[in-house]
């Protein structure tokens, strides 16, 4: 039977919510579709439609119920689609929360835990626990709506926070705070023409969201949240998603055949070597060596293996100035790395998550944190340094405690040091972004390094 024949079968049946898959399934594109995948589609089908018609779930996308997010009034019912979602985006209005998409690039198969664990890296949920850092940092970031609020940044959203929240609380088992989130980033940031979300949204802004290009990072993040929540819960419409985002950033950012290894470009556009004459430029803490681990889960065939490879070898060869540190922004042009033109070649907010990052996973060997650690060691640990990399010297510091967490952090994955006991615990009343590597370093430790937290 030809696709066509198959999509005009399920629109006539009533269900163009399954026609609507099949349409979208590149997979199938110019194929005859065999009786066996009449059959896994039809029961795909099936499974969607009952999930979705169950009492309190999200329904179809057209003419649904809005879920109801904790202590909010219950919406009317309305019609969601593509057209309306971006006539609210062109006006600048937050846009209310839909229903879990079901359309995928191929049909991923789900995991035994056993399996999982297998597969990949360590399994985030549940490694933070019912923690009081957690549920001050929902009072103050997340809103009703499930929008993470950059305090310190105008208010404003972006992918990258979105994706820290969702991880934040699948390790506090929080689905309810979870699917707010998620809710919120699908349908405000999930705008462009393909899976990636647009970067940043601005409450003050009309558009709120006025640059359509991505953010690797956020992309990556959002992905691996959704993986996680997967293998936490179950939900086949988050591993859907974590795999229609997974492919994409991965076929549009992921340069797998540069040398000595694959690439991974910032966003879409402004950063390969079509769009620079130092590209492309590569940002190493985009390098989420965690979430590389977790996404062969929904994305197997990518090398993930590969990009951490390669991450590890781009850091060895960036180790700039007397101080052996990388730039926030690198030229990969040519087989020795440099600084990016026209950034300033600092050391600075992005590039601090990279120890992070490595620790997390448990990647590389002692000498790739020496710098980091040099830096950190005999330094006052109240306060974090910015540094110009061409002279070594601190341009700024940070000086919200949470920053001093991922010192504490490296100290523990290279020597065992226990985490200070004033960093065990979040302190409330800091900004998002040092509030949030806080309590990513704390999950890091107990998920890696539990003996580091033991009193």
């Amino acid at each position: 039977m030809s696709r066509r024949t198959l999509l005009s079968r399920f629109r006539k049946s009533g269900h163009r919510s399954c026609a609507k898959d099949l349409r979208h399934n590149r997979t199938l594109r110019g194929r005859s579709v065999g009786l066996p995948t009449q059959v896994r589609l039809a029961l795909a089908c099936a499974a969607s439609l009952l999930l979705t018609s169950e009492p309190g779930r999200a329904q179809s996308p057209q003419a649904v119920q809005v879920p109801q997010a904790p202590q909010a009034v219950q919406a009317p019912q309305v019609v969601q689609g593509p057209d309306r979602a971006q006539a609210q985006v062109a006006q600048g209005q937050e846009v209310t929360p839909v229903p879990p998409a079901i359309a995928v690039p191929s049909l991923p198969q789900a995991t035994s835990p056993g399996e999982a664990g297998r597969a990949a890296g360590l399994a985030l949920a549940g490694s933070l626990g019912d923690d009081a850092g957690w549920r001050a940092y929902r009072a103050r970031f997340v809103t009703e709506k499930g929008r993470i609020v950059d305090t310190a940044n105008g208010f404003i959203s972006h992918s990258e926070g979105q994706g820290y929240g969702m991880l934040l609380a699948v390790a506090a088992g929080d689905r309810a705070a979870f699917e707010r989130i998620w809710g919120w980033t699908r349908a405000n940031l999930l705008v462009r023409s393909d899976e990636l979300l647009a970067w940043r949204w601005a409450p003050d802004q009309r558009p709120a969201v006025a640059d359509m290009n991505n953010a690797t990072d956020g992309d990556i993040l959002v992905a691996w949240a959704l993986t996680e929540a997967a293998e936490a819960w179950g939900e086949p419409s988050y591993r859907t998603a974590a795999r229609r985002i997974a492919v994409e950033f991965g076929r549009k950012t992921i340069l797998f055949r540069a040398a000595p290894g694959p690439l991974l470009l910032p966003a879409v556009a402004g950063f390969s070597a079509r769009d620079r004459a130092d590209g492309p430029l590569v940002n190493l803490s985009y390098w989420v060596f965690p979430a590389f681990q977790r996404l062969s889960l929904v994305a197997p065939e990518y090398d993930w293996a590969s990009v951490i490879r390669s991450g590890i070898e781009i850091l060895r060869r960036s180790r700039f100035g007397p101080s052996g540190l990388p730039t926030e922004w690198i030229s990969a042009k040519d087989e020795s790395l440099r600084p990016a033109d026209g950034f300033p070649p600092l050391f600075s907010y992005n590039a601090i998550r990279i120890p992070l990052y490595l620790a997390w996973a448990g990647v590389g060997r002692p000498e790739d944190y020496a710098p980091f650690r040099t830096l950190w060691g005999g330094i006052d640990r109240e306060r974090l340094p910015i540094v110009d990399t061409r002279d070594g010297r601190p341009v700024e510091w940070l000086t919200e405690s949470g920053y001093t967490a991922l010192p504490a952090l490296v100290a523990c994955a290279q020597d065992g040091t226990p985490f200070p006991e004033g960093l065990r615990s979040v302190q409330d009343g800091q900004n998002y972004y040092p509030m949030t590597l806080h309590l990513l370093a704390l999950v890091a430790a107990r998920m890696r390094y539990p003996s580091c937290l033991k009193s």
